[in-house]
């Protein structure tokens, strides 16, 4: 324990101050996500005042929605629902995009032709017309939510996982082990995932960007999470009318937005500058 500490430390410290930055602003937000129900002031559907206080407020800094509730706490209980979902969300997407794209670098032939053109129509589509489409057909639950984009982003980590395990999979190493009679699932969890971990893991910080922000999209256009549950992408939406009375109220849950995907997006890049073995 007192080793890893240490090496905790050494690594911190040779961070540059973005990727510092990025980290101190994700532990931020998900302590204020786990924590929500200690943290708020209020309740997430609790109505404390008049509606459409402006921010800086005596009583309610971030001020109050349009229907009197305090911005403050559905930030925070938003920080549970948006980035939660969209974490669920993207390691679903990158279960199943990784999973078909290692057997598809491994198995070859008639299994990557099959899967690269499935692949390939749904990356033909757009995908915010695309998740539009299916979920006003089938309801805007948030488990349709989930699963729509879920596969509409696997497609994104089938294409890079497969290329990063096909460049690996013509190794020397890899040829040994298929001479010596290993398994197809024994090459993959030895030989080629311990290999491209460090892209993967990468992308799956990128990914986590963009389901979020696909999320925050439909929520502002009205089929992403649903009210009264509290969301960043739907508050925009629901107080944006404000702007035209020089209030700011929507301009809090869009910079908590943006404030999240600059942090990660710096902290990604920290990770790839590491792992790419370059030096100043």
């Amino acid at each position: 324990m007192h080793a890893l500490l240490d090496n905790t430390w050494k690594v911190l410290r040779t961070a540059p101050p973005t990727a510092l930055f990025g980290l101190l602003v994700i532990i931020t937000i998900l302590l204020a996500g786990l924590f929500a129900p200690w943290l708020a002031p209020y309740g997430e559907t609790q109505v404390v005042g008049p509606p459409s206080l402006p921010v800086g407020d005596d009583e309610f800094f971030f001020g109050t929605d349009e229907i009197g509730r305090d911005m403050f706490s559905r930030i925070i209980y938003g920080a549970r629902n948006t980035v939660g979902i969209a974490f669920l969300t993207t390691a679903l997407a990158f279960s199943l995009g990784a999973v078909l794209g290692l057997l598809a670098a491994v198995k070859g032939r008639w299994v990557d032709q099959v899967l690269g053109r499935l692949v390939d129509i749904l990356m033909a589509i757009p995908p915010l017309i695309f998740a539009l489409l299916i979920l006003t057909i089938t309801g805007t639950s948030i488990m349709n939510m989930v699963l729509v984009i879920a596969v509409l982003d696997s497609t994104r980590v089938f294409r890079i996982t497969r290329a990063s395990a096909m460049n690996i999979g013509v190794m020397e190493f890899v040829e040994a082990a298929r001479l010596r009679g290993e398994g197809l699932w024994w090459i993959i969890r030895h030989e080629i995932l311990p290999n491209i971990t460090a892209p993967l893991a990468a992308e799956f910080g990128l990914r986590f960007c963009f389901v979020f922000l696909f999320i925050s999209a439909l929520s502002f256009l009205g089929l992403g999470i649903q009210p009264p549950t509290a969301d960043w992408g739907s508050m925009v939406r629901q107080s944006s009318n404000l702007l035209a009375f020089g209030q700011l109220n929507p301009l809090v849950p869009a910079l908590c937005i943006a404030l999240l995907t600059v942090s990660v997006n710096f902290v990604v890049d920290w990770f790839l500058y590491r792992t790419s073995g370059l030096k100043d």
